[in-house]
């Protein structure tokens, strides 16, 4: 199959674009593909969505000392981190510790990585399952943790809910 911008390359990536409802499948080449990723990036660049998360906003409003830091492994000013949205190499997280930690903890909830629990298709390892109860215990902690607190209100009473239930059937079972 052809690219459909420049009809003459093998079309490798294969694109699904929805604008105001229109569905608009686009099959390009690798250099077009690269070329849409760019224009992309202008309009919708990753630094505007950080941005957009809060305490993120425009580089003149930071006072000097946090535009004045910068990675001394790459170069990488914060002003510049906060413009485009990347950063330049794994020694930025330490260099920009301060004011990454703030945003992965509102991005992702937590400033820790957890990783995943493989599937069993993956392994074969069995994994115990996670309680219902364990599980609501966790959220609970995660909108703490962001200051989700009208959230944090309603998983505390869903929990207290799970635990009468326990409490319930271990009496039950006592009885039998």
């Amino acid at each position: 199959m052809l690219c459909d911008v420049c009809g003459k390359n093998e079309a490798t990536v294969h694109l699904t674009e929805i604008v105001n409802d229109k569905v608009t499948k686009l099959n390009l080449c690798e250099t077009c593909a690269r070329e849409k990723s760019a224009k992309m990036e202008e309009h919708f660049g990753l630094g505007e969505l950080l941005a957009g998360l809060g305490d993120f906003g425009d580089v003149a409003e930071l006072p000097k000392k946090a535009v004045k830091i910068k990675c001394s492994n790459c170069g990488l000013t914060y002003s510049d981190f906060r413009r485009t949205g990347r950063l330049g190499c794994s020694e930025c997280y330490t260099a920009f510790q301060s004011k990454l930690e703030p945003l992965l903890k509102r991005i992702h909830g937590s400033d820790q990585h957890v990783g995943k629990t493989p599937s069993m298709k993956q392994t074969k390892v069995v994994t115990e399952p996670v309680s219902k109860l364990q599980e609501m215990k966790a959220k609970l902690k995660r909108a703490i943790d962001t200051e989700e607190f009208e959230e944090a209100a309603k998983i505390r009473d869903e929990i207290r809910e799970l635990e009468k239930k326990d409490e319930k059937k271990d009496k039950e079972k006592k009885e039998k």
